[in-house]
Parts: structure tokens; C-alpha cells; sequence
């Protein structure tokens, strides 16, 4: 039975490979997380949120909070690539 749900989600990665949808999908997963990673206070501050060539863009509502997280990019970049496992984010940059 492990050989058969192994070959299943290998079947499924390739897939997601073949059709350029792994980094779309690690994209998305990082997205949907950004409250559970950063806490409901930013989470609250974020108006939009997005990926465009490894750069995060944030839009807050707040530019003291703005202000606060240019000083924790470093910081927030890794703990982001460490939540989905994958290099997602190389850049952060806060509107």
C-alpha cells in the first residue's frame, strides 16, 4: 500500500513539474499562510499580498507598521521560505 501512495504523490509532483505548477501552488500556500506566520495583527494591516518573481509584495495600511517590518525583511524572508520548505521569497517589499 506505501509503494502505491508513494508513486501517487510522485505521479502528482511530476505533474505539478510538467506543467510549470509547483511554484504557483508554494506561491499560494505561502500566501494563505501569512496570517498564521505573521499574526493577526499584521495579517489585520495587509490589505493585498502577492508574488512576482521571488519579490513579496505587501500592501499595508499602516506606514508605522510599514516602517517596523523594513527593519525584519532579513528575518521574515526566512521564516517565510522555512514555513512552505522552499526558497519562495527572495525579496520583500512593503507599500
Amino acid at each position: 500500500m506505501k509503494s502505491d501512495s508513494s508513486s501517487l504523490k510522485e505521479a502528482i509532483d511530476d505533474l505539478l513539474n510538467v506543467y510549470q505548477l509547483s511554484s504557483k501552488l508554494d506561491e499560494h500556500r505561502l500566501i494563505s499562510s501569512w496570517e498564521k506566520i505573521m499574526g493577526k495583527m499584521i495579517a489585520n494591516h495587509t490589505k493585498e499580498i502577492f508574488i512576482k518573481d521571488k519579490t513579496l509584495i505587501v500592501k499595508l495600511d499602516s506606514s508605522v507598521l510599514r516602517e517596523e517590518l523594513t527593519y525584519a525583511k532579513s528575518k521574515m524572508i526566512k521564516m517565510l521560505n522555512e514555513a512552505v520548505g522552499k526558497d519562495v521569497v527572495g525579496e520583500i517589499i512593503f507599500r
